[in-house]
């Protein structure tokens, strides 16, 4: 039988990454983010057997066994939040971020998991996990892109992961270091930006020396039309795809938001569209966001889809930021 956790119940579960951040309480906070893992358990080659407690942290240091379901990270990554959607990242060699769509406006990630490894995947009061990423890139996540292949992060040194909670924005950061891929090696970090009430995350990635080819972009989806539109002033454009696309299946869009001056070109490829950034050592930073029906008071349908990143792009060809 399976135990079930509420969501007001829950809130106090795993919390001990906002203690030092005295202003934050989750019981009223617009957004979340955390990092939850097994300590009580062993390795066994690559898999993490037994443990009992997933305990939240503010800092981890990936065990070099750790890959793709190796069960000793709660929800396979760290999390974060709005009152609107909820997104985690694979911490392993996929890297990809995944969507939670949620039908509460609750803080809904530190129950997420803790009845059932993968629970998630089932539609519950809260919401459920509702993006398929497969072998794709999910949505605004970073890889490689070279001679028509995604390289992966197959082999890094070591990698850092952080978690932070303020009133105004609750943020995810990751260091890899020593990520190899064709003849480079560079050290490269990730940081996620959530704010109220919004359903995008700023994520801001900066390489230790110029490659070609790093990349985000979108997974395809069967029923998803592609979309595409650039800012009045040339500065700014959009990425996106809307139509049944979710797991439920029902609506579900996506886009993400670059400054044109920083990707060097767009590629349909059979898993992703993918846009891949000029190479630079300076920090860049892009928005992504996932729009889901059945989000409360969510957006429905492809024209209220369009009309909301329409707007956003306004928000950035006048202000040069959201």
């Amino acid at each position: 039988m399976k135990t079930i956790i509420t969501v007001s119940a829950a809130l106090i579960l795993g919390l001990s990454s906002c203690k030092a951040q005295s202003k934050y309480n989750i019981k009223t906070a617009k957004t979340y983010a955390e990092i939850s893992v097994k300590t009580d358990g062993k390795w066994e080659g690559r898999k993490y057997i037994g443990g009992t407690v997933f305990k939240n942290v503010d800092k981890l240091k990936l065990a070099p066994e750790h890959t793709d379901h190796s069960f000793d990270i709660r929800y396979e990554g760290p999390g974060w939040e709005s009152n609107r959607i909820g997104y985690r990242l694979y911490l392993d060699w996929r890297n990809a971020i995944d969507i939670f769509g949620k039908k509460t406006s609750e803080m809904i990630l530190p129950i997420v998991g803790q009845d059932n490894f993968d629970s998630y995947h089932e539609m519950s009061d809260w919401g459920a996990d509702i993006l398929k990423a497969g072998k794709g890139i999910g949505i605004g996540s970073i890889d490689r892109y070279l001679d028509n292949k995604k390289l992966h992060f197959y082999e890094v040194d070591s990698t850092l992961a952080y978690v932070q909670n303020k009133v105004n924005e609750s943020k995810v950061k990751v260091n890899y270091f020593g990520w190899k891929t064709a003849s480079d090696k560079i050290d490269f970090t990730s940081e996620l930006t959530i704010k109220p009430d919004q359903l995008y995350t700023q994520h801001t990635i900066k390489a230790s020396k110029e490659i070609q080819g790093i990349c985000t972009g979108i997974v395809k989806q069967k029923n998803a039309e592609l979309l595409k539109k650039e800012s009045k002033n040339k500065k700014w454009a959009y990425l996106a795809t809307y139509g049944t696309q979710s797991l439920v299946p029902d609506k579900l869009g996506m886009a993400i938001f670059y400054e044109t001056s920083t990707i060097e070109n767009v590629a349909d490829t059979d898993l992703d569209y993918l846009l891949v950034f000029k190479p630079t050592a300076k920090a860049t930073s892009f928005y992504f966001l996932g729009a889901w029906e059945q989000e409360k008071d969510g957006i429905k349908n492809k024209e209220e889809f369009i009309k909301y990143v329409d707007e956003r792009l306004e928000v950035l060809n006048k202000k040069g930021k959201m």
